[in-house]
């Protein structure tokens, strides 16, 4: 196996736990809706899952595990993700938002602030901001 392959076989691993994370989020409800299965549909492509491993992932989306990003900046992109996921219906329940907490917990994010880091996200989503004016936002919120 060459080097290259090997960081490959890394970074798709790495694409499945973040996905997972993703319909973690979306089947906490119990179900999908049209516009959370549409984000899926376009988030799978982008991550370059196949069809037979999105197929998998959604049968047993605990299979995979969340692998936590090492730099914040990826980690913030992975909460966008994640808060847009749970925002997509413009509905957050409970459990969508205990879903929520337990990923970016999982993703690096201290317990003591994982409250305040979430709700600042879900805020920047509701305003519908793009990726890069939510990173500054997260970055800056104590600023």
């Amino acid at each position: 196996m060459s080097f290259s392959d090997l960081f490959d076989s890394e970074f798709k691993l790495r694409n499945k736990g973040h996905f997972s994370a993703i319909v973690r989020v979306a089947l906490a409800d119990g179900k999908t809706n049209q516009e959370e299965k549409a984000f899926l549909d376009k988030l799978a492509s982008r991550l370059e899952i196949s069809d037979e491993e999105y197929k998998e992932i959604l049968a047993d989306p605990f299979k995979h595990p969340i692998n936590a990003p090492y730099l914040y900046s990826q980690r913030l992109e992975r909460l966008y993700d994640l808060a847009r996921m749970v925002h997509v219906d413009h509905h957050i329940g409970d459990s969508q938002e205990i879903m929520l907490r337990r990923l970016g917990l999982a993703l690096g994010f201290t317990p003591g602030n994982v409250n305040y880091i979430i709700a600042k996200a879900l805020s920047l989503v509701d305003k519908k901001v793009d990726l890069d004016t939510f990173t500054f936002e997260m970055q800056n919120m104590n600023k």
